[in-house]
């Protein structure tokens, strides 16, 4: 492709150089995220003792979901993730609609974790601890896939750490008491679907491994491997925490927690250990956002070379390999967010459009035959119908402010191609 800026020639494939052990840290870089030290909370609020089944819940439709993006991604290894997917088996509108949530949704997320690092790195500066963070991240991407699979191994490494020590110190505090794991009278079907929708960002991050599928060595074989294993190993985490954490507090404790995971630490007895879970949170949000960074460029990448976004953006380095202006531009767009807004509000709009970003995952994948690695059909429909309840389960703000963006969307790609109708583009 020819740089329109210099005229010369620019390479516009990524280079492949992730192999399986790298592919499932990435996720989990994904995944191990914030999340798990704030989503316990609000999800505990909404389902009481019944948050082990949300998470359960939310654990069973990731499956489906991972099990259909990895058969998806074997079948094309290229960037972009479900708008690839949906573009192929689904149509150009579908394609269209699910990268336009992602890279809409995504940027807001990115920007939240952003403010999450400065708020508990420097709850006085968290706007500029997070442009910092930002640009920090950024630069890392910028010099190369295989750099960012390397820090993210370091963050997941400190991230597993303090989560451990954090189970030890809950399983073992002599106020733990086992039966706070076991549902009670205050359970409601709606609250655990509420908490489900919540959590559900705790597996999320597996979607990372698909949209990089161009950058994947054997992606046939990596692909569907790294993904149900990096899901695995956070489900465990996530599980062992939530239930370390209730056993300590108990749901009504737990729910209103500002700090989850510090909390029930110092329930345990073991203050000493909270500035510990301070900074493991600080470090997980910083992998989250370099994970969520790296899809959206991705993404945008994608949409770029279909020219639904500037075709500028769909550039790739000769040297380093990687869609340097699309993350330069992701980059931007999150500084200046995270710099002028206080965007935590935004991950209920977040979920929403994630949400339907693996609907239109589990319906491409029922459209694949057996010679095409189809999953078993009880998959996509099972992860379909739970991404649709999920979604609706979400508060209304979010349910609403996520529909309305989305129809901004649909009426973008509508107007352009009302627009290149006439032009005969």
């Amino acid at each position: 492709m020819a740089d329109p800026q210099s005229g010369t020639e620019v390479p516009d494939e990524l280079r492949r150089r992730l192999g399986v052990p790298d592919a499932v840290v990435i996720g989990l870089g994904a995944m191990i995220g914030a999340g798990v030290f704030a989503a316990l909370a609000p999800a505990a609020h909404a389902a009481g003792s019944g948050l082990l089944l949300g998470l359960a819940l939310a654990a069973v439709v990731a499956y489906c979901n991972a099990t259909s993006s990895a058969r998806l991604a074997a079948r094309y290894p290229t960037s972009g993730g479900t708008y690839v997917y949906g573009r192929e088996r689904l149509g150009e509108f579908w394609g269209y609609l699910a990268g336009w949530a992602f890279v809409v949704g995504k940027t807001a997320s990115c920007a939240a974790m952003a403010l999450t690092v400065g708020s508990y790195v420097w709850p006085a500066q968290a706007h500029a601890v997070a442009v910092a963070a930002v640009v920090a991240l950024t630069a890392v991407n910028y010099a190369g896939v295989r750099k960012t699979a390397w820090l993210t191994r370091a963050i997941v490494a400190v991230v597993l750490a303090v989560l451990a020590a954090v189970v030890v110190a809950g399983f073992t505090a002599e106020g733990a008491a086992a039966d706070r794991l076991a549902p009670g009278g205050d359970v409601t079907a709606g609250g655990v679907l509420q908490a489900a929708g919540l959590l559900f960002f705790a597996f999320a991050g597996y979607a990372r491994i698909a949209t990089l599928g161009e950058e994947v060595r054997d992606p046939r074989r990596t692909i569907p491997l790294a993904i149900p294993l990096a899901l695995s190993l956070a489900l465990v985490v996530y599980a062992a925490v939530a239930a370390a954490a209730l056993s300590v507090l108990g749901p009504e404790r737990l729910a209103d927690a500002t700090a989850p995971l510090a909390d029930a630490v110092r329930a345990a007895g073991a203050d000493w250990l909270a500035p510990v879970v301070r900074v493991g949170a600080a470090v997980a949000a910083l992998g989250s956002l370099l994970a969520l960074v790296l899809g959206v460029s991705r993404t945008t990448l994608a949409m770029a070379r279909d020219r639904h976004l500037p075709p500028v953006l769909a550039a790739v380095h000769p040297r380093f390999g990687v869609p340097h202006r699309a993350e330069l531009a992701v980059g931007t767009v999150v500084a200046v967010v995270a710099a002028t807004a206080d965007v935590r509000g935004a991950i209920g709009f977040s979920s929403f459009g994630v949400l339907l970003y693996y609907a239109v995952a589990n319906a491409s994948a029922w459209t694949l035959r057996s010679d095409e690695g189809r999953p078993p059909r009880a998959v996509p429909v099972v992860g379909l119908v739970g991404c649709l309840a999920l979604a609706c389960a979400l508060p209304l703000s979010s349910v609403v402010a996520g529909a309305a963006v989305l129809a901004l969307g649909a009426g973008v790609f509508a107007l352009r191609r009302l627009l290149g109708a006439r032009t005969g583009h």
